[in-house]
């Protein structure tokens, strides 16, 4: 009755769930083949009555079923037929958030690890991997099944099928790797398989990079991505070598190259750059170098972690900024980026990498090479971001322009109408302390300019300024008398 929607509201009205909860209840520690068999029944009818329905998953959810269920997977594990139907119903279930809180409460990761190491057959594997999928999205749950053993069996399968070629092997080395990815994510259980670098787990997973299968060397790369979410671990790993290993794996990737296994390795040479002590030693090893030979790709994601990597790279490293910032090639790149529309992540992060390649060199050569790359106009919009930290960089940068190049950049600031934003940014409350400042000390550096100037003076600066005066923040009201006597003096 509950295959289809129609039986399964009959069902509910009558109240037919509860009944047969109750029913599970009392016979979940019989082991009699009757029982067994009713009991089959009874988790079949559940798996029918929750699929697809998030309304009546919730009810379950609600009634307490899932405590029932994990104790009926324990005590009747023999039982092929049942268990099978149990993990269904799971599955049903697991996929509601509200589910996963009541399953941490349980000893669901050890008897699901215990009925994974029992299974030979693809298919029952198979079921058990998509009841852990949605659970091990749970930080909590991760936690167990790391406890659990539930490592040691993935990386087993791994062992197994890694050579193969048959479909079934190749499957289950995409599912057991994509599993040990996604147990990585969590703090706790990522830190205790790390073991300060020495784990076997860890050890391993290095081990996958190198590997001729595509299938490893992308869950080797996610994993190592997500072993350096903390400064210890990224500082352990660049001292022992993972740069190279990562910088080997994208050489194989640069020609027409996989690019969800470009994206992860340059999503662990971003994480690893993080930690100021990594930086130096990283550009000293050539990933700067090995991250260009990716400015070609037109593939978004590629183009989005290859930024946020040299960004990261060049923070406080002033040669490496200034040597990237003459690199026209990749300035060229970052221009053409600045105008992704469809790709809000790239438009934003080649914005922040021009502004960082200025704040970062203070070199009359890298501000140079972008004002003839066009780039000027795109730091005057990136001050009017919604982010107050992308307006601030811009306003740095733009800053340390009107102080070093002000007559190479002039032209382009005027064109870009940056006196019109900067009055519009100081006579809107809104704007935060630390943007107001930096539009008073950009004022200041742009009257240096005659036509900026002409432009500044016909504004009327000075009433917006002279109520700046007063401002709650010590530090713009003191740059507001600053910028009032600079004006002043100019008019």
């Amino acid at each position: 009755l509950c295959f289809t929607d129609e039986g399964r509201n009959a069902v509910d009205h009558a109240g037919g769930a509860h009944i047969v909860v109750d029913h599970i209840r009392s016979l979940c520690s019989k082991t009699d083949p009757a029982s067994e068999k009713l009991l089959t029944v009874f988790c079949g009818m559940l798996m029918n009555y929750s699929n697809e329905n998030d309304t009546l998953q919730s009810q379950l959810i609600n009634m307490g079923v899932i405590p029932t269920l994990v104790k009926l997977l324990g005590i009747h594990c023999q039982n092929a037929a049942l268990t099978e139907m149990c993990l269904v119903a799971f599955g049903n279930l697991a996929e509601l958030e509200s589910s996963k809180e009541q399953f941490a409460y349980t000893n669901i990761a050890e008897e699901l690890v215990k009925l994974f190491k029992k299974q030979i057959e693809h298919d029952k594997k198979e079921m058990i991997f998509e009841v852990l999928a949605p659970l091990a999205e749970n930080d909590v749950i991760k936690l167990q099944l790391v406890e659990a053993g539930l490592v040691e069996c993935l990386l087993e399968i791994v062992q197994k099928t890694v050579d193969s070629d048959k479909e079934d092997d190749i499957a289950e080395l995409k599912t057991a790797s994509d599993l040990m990815v996604l147990l990585l994510l969590g703090d706790e259980s990522m830190q205790k398989l790390f073991e300060g670098g020495k784990g076997s787990v860890f050890q391993r997973v290095l081990s996958w990079i190198p590997s001729s299968s595509h299938q490893l060397q992308l869950a080797g790369a996610l994993a190592i991505a997500n072993f350096a979410r903390n400064d210890g671990n990224c500082i352990h790993m660049v001292d022992n070598g993972i740069v190279q290993k990562l910088m080997d794996l994208l050489d194989r990737h640069v020609e027409d190259g996989n690019v969800t296994v470009q994206h992860a390795a340059l999503s662990a040479l971003r994480n690893l750059a993080i930690p100021v002590v990594n930086k130096a030693k990283m550009l000293s090893a050539g990933v700067a170098e090995a991250v260009l030979k990716f400015l070609r790709s037109e593939m978004p994601p590629v183009q989005f972690k290859l930024l946020g990597t040299l960004r990261m790279l060049i923070d406080a490293q002033a040669e490496a900024a200034e040597q990237l910032g003459k690199n026209v090639k990749l300035v060229e790149r970052l221009v053409e980026w600045c105008e992704a529309k469809d790709h809000a992540g790239v438009m934003g992060e080649s914005n922040r990498l021009l502004s960082a390649l200025i704040r970062h060199s203070k070199s009359k050569d890298v501000i140079r090479t972008i004002v003839q790359s066009g780039g000027i106009k795109h730091l005057v919009t990136m001050a009017t971001s919604e982010h107050v930290i992308m307006q601030n960089e811009a306003l740095v940068a733009l800053a340390l322009i009107a102080a070093l190049e002000l007559v190479t950049a002039e032209k382009d600031l005027e064109n870009a109408q940056l006196v019109q934003i900067l009055h519009r940014l100081l006579s809107d409350d809104r704007s935060a302390p630390e943007i107001k400042y930096n539009s008073m000390v950009l004022i200041c550096a742009l009257i240096g300019s005659e036509p900026l100037q002409k432009e500044v003076q016909s504004m009327a600066f000075l009433e917006v300024i002279s109520k700046l005066r007063s401002h709650e923040n010590k530090t713009v009201a003191q740059q507001a008398s600053l910028t009032e006597q600079r004006l002043a003096v100019e008019s």
